[in-house]
């Protein structure tokens, strides 16, 4: 028996729930490779999105609004820790020169 969702079948349990619910699962989980600006402009979308589906379809809001609240997908910005460099060591004399 093939699963079929409005006239397609779907490859992934993924695709199934956005074709029989009918929205972008990653405009509400986000993506592993946007910037702050794509995710701000992203959660906006969503944000209106969620507001239409309160009124047509309250169980889907409450998916999406869950998938919202759910741990985003890891982020591709710096976890606060600086990055480790490799140091060129000057001489002793080039950095009294520097620093004075």
């Amino acid at each position: 028996m093939k699963p079929i969702v409005a006239g397609r079948e779907p490859v992934t349990a993924t695709e199934f729930v956005e074709l029989a619910l009918g929205i972008d699962l990653e405009l509400f989980t986000g993506s592993p490779t946007e910037s702050v600006m794509d995710r701000a402009a992203r959660l906006d979308v969503a944000r209106e999105v969620l507001a239409d589906l309160w009124e047509s379809d309250p169980e889907t809001a409450a998916y999406a609004e869950g998938l919202m609240r759910a741990l985003p997908l890891k982020q591709s910005h710096p976890t606060g820790r600086r990055a480790r460099r490799a140091a060129v060591r000057r001489p002793l004399r080039e950095r009294a020169a520097v620093a004075a």
